[in-house]
């Protein structure tokens, strides 16, 4: 029972913060800001209990190793 109600509590405190975090790099993407590091920072928090998170933060990373690619071979 104490159990349950830790691994909950923990969810539900994983969500607040990962949500809240995720919520500032959405608004930074309209106002000047690191966006490009605080979304994923929030999608990493919130992997840390929920498979949603996770997936979402795996196609991130690609992208952005997709886009660093594109990058670096223009510059070459």
């Amino acid at each position: 029972m104490i159990n349950n109600v830790l691994r909950h509590t923990k969810k539900l405190i994983v969500l607040v913060i990962g949500g809240s975090v995720l919520l500032f790099g959405i608004i930074l993407v309209f106002i000047p800001g690191p966006a490009i590091i605080i979304i994923p920072l929030g999608l990493a928090i919130l992997a840390t209990e929920f498979v949603w998170a996770r997936v979402l933060l795996k196609h991130v990373k690609e992208k952005a190793k997709n886009a660093h690619k594109i990058i670096v071979g223009r510059k070459k």
